[in-house]
């Protein structure tokens, strides 16, 4: 009930507010309309007064025609009354409001008003842009006054007649004539009393005396004057203006055409008219004079009652400023009373529902911390379930390849397996190395590299896919760039493998150049640009930002000869930030594709070819061909025939033991050169048995040979007794790298009397 009480006061208020809304619009109406009928009568100071009542009225209720109405006859009157600029103002005012509601009739009657204003200023040129604006919406529909009436062809007649005389003054025939015709047109849709069409006549006679068509132009100004004269319809003033106008000009047409009786009439009948029209000017002088001083006393009222109005105003304000003060702060001492009431109430029942959430936070919390060790623990399990099987898949296929009795059709299925391999590898690193980037567990490594190696290795290792690509490879290293720099290799290796991949990935039948030029060297420090180039399909331009977006496809609908997973750019583009770089992009459709980056290292100048040459103590030379001994630590029998056979090929000497307790036990037997340990073996796992082992041996290299995501392993592995990691599947050329070095450096810290070391640049 009360409610429906509430609507239907709303109801009856919003009704009331809108009733007296339309009877202050009616009262706008009415005002406009009294104010306009004096402003015909000529009691202007009346009008002006009306038209000020109006259009304040009309902004206190926001009636946007009211004020175009009022202040479009204001800009008339301050234009009868010699005061252009607030007639220009006035009309400015119209334009502006109207073009709110889309008036067009009070839109292109300011414009036509504000051009002829301009007309008789210097340059009269600025008068076009208004004529022009005029026209525009002259020519556009529902062009009624206030009282309906179509005003359309009237408006375009007058401001086609006002740009063919202002062409005329400037010398512009073409333009005046173009005009005028047009104006004719309008003619024939307009109710005319003779003045208009003698309007035309007038213009027209000027545009023949500025065409030297003396003889035609006169008889225009004949038949204009013909047509004015004897019409008591038309204003007086304004027959008697433009009859002055039209005997000046039959005048000076008479002369040139050297009718000199005919001239001297026409001008006699111009200071008659003249005459006639400077007494009715004088009149209008006398007029304009009555109107000021009348206007300049309701003004001065006006500001009177304005000042008195203000200042009771300004001591109802301060009265009601002093009771609002008053009642806010009794509302607020009654706010504060309830408030602090209903605070002492709520706190207990707020701190129990804090206490309950903290605890629910609290399981939640442990709850997204197991979650998250699972997680972790469930990625590193099916890592190194994933990469076991790789490795003996991989690293058989390799070992095949290189029997020299296979056929050619065995060759190319094999070489297809080891692609298949090395792609499901590339995948499991991919989503790996996504997620590490993400979370910025990856920090930089910096070791000695040769720049112009690492590309050969990384070009090598691409030799199948160019050849089932029939692409080719070129590679561009500047020769004023050091030997050695210190960097990540792995990181630059997995960098320009994407780049080099993907090139291939997307070229047939092309080129792709690789290209490291030399930017600059300062002190110790050297920066290369890189740049991997190919002449494939090119990228759209729209689409190069998107392919830098994880799991983005260059072409969703049709990318069934491009496989991936989207994330090798991503990938690259991360590990190029990370050196503190930009991985640009350029390509066109058809153009093939170039991208590029800038990095810079630090010199290694210690670093030098080295030719290892072994000699006996007393100068005899010993053989290079001492086979080492190798202990491998590996439960799985495919990946012990993968290991067993590619250290073999390479002259090494291999045991194998099946965990980790066999490996500890072998090593107490014999000794070896050097330990490949797997990490996770039944009965003893890697870890436990490389720090039994160091419980008695500290020299002998270990390596962890790991199907696990290496950052999970490096956080400890010198803690527990490793020299180094290896991942599996591993690159070879890494894998026999990475052993011969520490195999070499276990040799330097021995100190055998047997034989010495030399290094020979």
């Amino acid at each position: 009930m009360k409610t429906n009480l509430h609507i239907c006061f709303l109801f009856c208020s919003l009704l009331s507010f809108s009733q007296t809304e339309r009877a202050i619009i009616n009262k706008i109406d009415s005002l406009n309309s009294i104010a306009l009928s004096h402003y015909n009568d000529n009691d202007i100071a009346q009008s002006f007064n009306l038209f000020n009542q109006a259009i304040k009225l009309s902004d206190s209720v926001g009636d946007i025609y009211g004020n175009s109405e009022a202040n479009f006859t204001l800009g008339k009157i301050y234009d009868f009354m010699n005061e252009p600029n607030k007639a220009k103002e006035s009309f400015l005012n119209v334009i502006s409001v109207s073009e709110k509601i889309g008036d067009n009739y009070f839109i292109a009657s300011s414009n036509l008003n504000l051009g002829k204003i301009l007309m008789d200023k210097e340059p009269p040129t600025a008068a076009i842009p208004y004529f022009t604006e005029a026209l525009k919406y002259a020519n556009k529909d529902n062009v009624r006054d206030q009282f309906n009436t179509d005003q359309r062809d009237l408006i375009l007649f007058e401001t086609r007649i006002s740009l063919s005389q202002l062409y005329l003054d400037i010398n512009n025939i073409r333009q005046a004539h173009i005009y005028l015709s047009r104006a004719e047109e309008n003619l024939n849709n307009i109710i005319d009393q003779g003045y208009y069409t003698a309007k035309l006549k007038s213009v027209q006679g000027k545009y023949f005396v500025a065409k030297e068509l003396y003889s035609t132009a006169s008889i225009k100004f004949e038949e204009a004057a013909k047509l004015l004269e004897n019409r008591n319809s038309i204003d007086i003033k304004d027959k008697n203006a433009l009859l002055t106008e039209i005997y000046k000009d039959l005048s000076t047409t008479y002369m040139l055409l050297e009718k000199d009786s005919q001239a001297y009439n026409a001008l006699l009948t111009h200071n008659n008219y003249k005459d006639e029209f400077f007494n009715e000017q004088k009149t209008t002088q006398n007029l304009i004079m009555q109107s000021k001083f009348s206007i300049e006393n309701y003004k001065n009222a006006a500001q009177i009652a304005n000042s008195d109005r203000l200042r009771q105003v300004e001591a109802s304000n301060k009265i009601q400023n002093i009771n609002y003060i008053i009642s806010i702060i009794l509302i607020l001492l009654f706010v504060s009373l309830i408030t602090t009431y209903k605070s002492y109430n709520s706190k207990s029942k707020l701190s129990t529902i804090l206490k309950a959430k903290n605890e629910q936070l609290e399981i939640a919390k442990n709850n997204a911390e197991k979650s998250s060790e699972l997680k972790s623990n469930f990625i590193s399990n099916v890592t190194h379930e994933l990469r076991t099987p790789l490795y003996g898949v991989v690293g058989l296929t390799s070992l095949l390849l290189k029997n020299n009795d296979l056929s050619e059709k065995d060759s190319k299925f094999l070489k297809s397996l080891k692609y298949s391999g090395d792609y499901l590898l590339n995948l499991v690193n991919d989503i790996l190395q996504i997620g590490k980037i993400e979370s910025k567990k990856i920090e930089l490594k910096n070791v000695s590299v040769n720049i112009r190696v690492l590309l050969e290795n990384l070009v090598n290792s691409f030799d199948y896919r160019l050849e089932e690509t029939n692409n080719q490879i070129q590679i561009t290293v500047d020769k004023n760039i050091p030997e050695f720099i210190k960097c990540d290799n792995v990181r630059l290796s997995q960098v320009l493998i994407n780049l080099i991949g993907n090139s291939i990935k997307f070229t047939e039948d092309g080129k792709i150049d690789v290209r490291v030029k030399l930017i600059n060297i300062i002190n110790d420090k050297v920066s290369l640009h890189f740049e991997i180039e190919d002449n494939g399909p090119g990228i759209a331009k729209e689409k190069q930002k998107m392919i830098f977006e994880n799991f983005s496809q260059l072409d969703e609908n049709n990318n069934t000869n491009y496989q991936g997973t989207g994330l090798g750019l991503p990938i690259t583009k991360n590990l190029v930030e990370l050196f503190g770089s930009q991985l640009e992009v350029e390509s066109e459709i058809d153009l093939g594709s170039t991208f590029s980056f800038d990095l810079t290292f630090d010199i290694d100048r210690d670093t030098k070819t080295v030719i290892i040459k072994t000699t006996k103590a007393k100068g005899e030379a010993i053989s290079l061909n001492k086979k080492y001994k190798i202990l491998v630590a590996e439960d799985n029998k495919i990946n012990q025939i993968v290991t067993q056979n590619l250290l073999q090929r390479e002259n090494y000497e291999c045991v194998i033991a099946k965990n980790g307790q066999e490996a500890l036990e072998a090593h107490k037997d014999g000794g070896f050169d050097l330990i490949l340990m797997d990490i996770n073996m039944p009965i003893m796992g890697g870890n436990e048995s490389t720090k039994a082992i160091r419980e008695f041996d500290t020299q002998t290299p270990i390596i962890a040979l790991t199907a696990a995501d290496i950052e999970q392993v490096k956080v400890d592995y010198k803690i527990i007794g490793y020299d180094d990691i290896i991942t599996k599947p591993f690159d070879n050329y890494e894998f026999f790298q990475t052993i011969s070095q520490h195999i070499q450096r276990a040799i330097s810290n021995k100190k055998t009397p047997d034989f010495k070391l030399e290094k020979v640049s």
